[in-house]
């Protein structure tokens, strides 16, 4: 078992979002009933960090953080980053009730090859005992969550050699059923609702599923906004930079709506459809309450209406820093612009004020 990956609540921390192509990192903090904004920065990253070597993206990385941190000058130095995809499993064992907690790690420990197709000296275990199992008055019901170490390693040294402690290392699904707490405004949440969380990110998209608030499922698949990107680098001639910045300011000639953007949206669609068939095929469920999108491509004009078309769902852009204050410092046009992206970063900077 690995202390780092555990569940403790700690001081003031960073929430460090990394994803294959950017760095997001946030520092909330309380303001009277409220959450604070105080400091906060989103930055794609260079080229070179793409790497398969360990070592020269952590120093690569590290290094690309360090400099965000030297431009947005937060107080805390601890950390809090998280992983995902393949890497990462999530599974909800029954286990003998009554045993403390040295000996529920010891069996858990002991039945992990049971889960894991990986050799257990490759990864991290945590584990959270969450009560009684249905119908089994002497057994209950435990959360195993296991990682490859070497995914876990990679943003402990990034986050070293950026100056910084690393406290914790979540799981992005969790962040994510942390941060939907901060979207009440937009999307009550009672007890029987369930929601499909979308989010778009430049090569992913992941669907996780919530149902009263709680995570039930989560898949991953390879689609997100770089082929849109792709497309207007070879439609109009563009550098990724040139494009990226389009896409986001503007200034596109005539035919890009009608010729990328409108497939490119029919294409997220058909994305959102398969995944939400692959979650009603497995499980118990039959239809949503909601749908929430987030990630970088989420904002896209128009997009939203029509996944709630298509699907006929209601679907909004998720927004979790709606309730929020700002401090002085905080560009809050540029802070609006890329609140979709920054759920999984809300989520990872609450474990120190929750």
């Amino acid at each position: 078992m690995l202390s780092i990956f555990g569940t403790a609540r700690t001081s003031r921390v960073l929430g460090i979002d990394f994803s294959s192509t950017t760095v997001k990192l946030l520092e909330l903090s309380r303001d009277d009933e409220r959450y604070r904004v105080d400091s906060y920065a989103i930055a794609p990253l260079p080229r070179d960090a793409l790497t398969d070597d360990p070592t020269s993206y952590a120093e690569t990385v590290g290094a690309f953080l360090e400099e965000l941190l030297s431009r947005t000058k937060p107080r805390a130095n601890r950390a809090v980053a998280a992983v995902s995809g393949a890497d990462v499993i999530i599974k909800t064992v029954v286990m003998p009730a009554g045993l403390s907690e040295e000996d529920l790690e010891a069996q858990l420990t002991f039945e992990a090859d049971q889960y894991i197709p990986y050799p257990l000296d490759e990864v991290a275990l945590d584990f959270e005992e969450l009560g009684p199992a249905a119908g089994r008055d002497e057994q209950v019901n435990v959360l195993l969550v296991a990682c490859r170490q070497e995914s876990i390693d990679s943003r402990v040294d990034a986050i070293e050699v950026a100056g910084l402690v690393p406290k914790i290392i979540d799981v992005e699904v969790f962040a994510l059923e942390r941060a939907m707490a901060l979207l009440q405004s937009q999307l009550p949440i009672s007890e029987n609702q369930t929601i499909a969380m979308v989010d778009i990110g430049a090569s992913t998209t992941t669907l996780s599923v919530f149902a009263g608030g709680e995570y039930v499922y989560t898949r991953e698949q390879v689609f997100g906004g770089k082929q849109l990107t792709d497309s207007v680098m070879s439609r109009y001639d563009l550098s990724t930079d040139e494009a990226g910045l389009a896409i986001r300011q503007g200034g596109l000639p005539d035919d890009y709506e009608r010729e990328l953007l409108g497939p490119f949206r029919e294409a997220v669609v058909q994305q959102v459809s398969r995944s939400l068939q692959f979650f009603f095929s497995s499980s118990e469920f039959t239809q949503l309450d909601r749908i929430v999108l987030c990630g970088g491509v989420a904002a896209i004009d128009g997009l939203a209406a029509l996944i709630e078309t298509k699907m006929d769902t209601p679907t909004l852009v998720a927004n979790p820093f709606a309730d929020m204050s700002l401090a002085s410092r905080v560009n809050v046009q540029a802070l609006e612009r890329d609140a979709p992206a920054m759920m999984i970063a809300c989520g990872l900077a609450m474990r120190s004020i929750q």
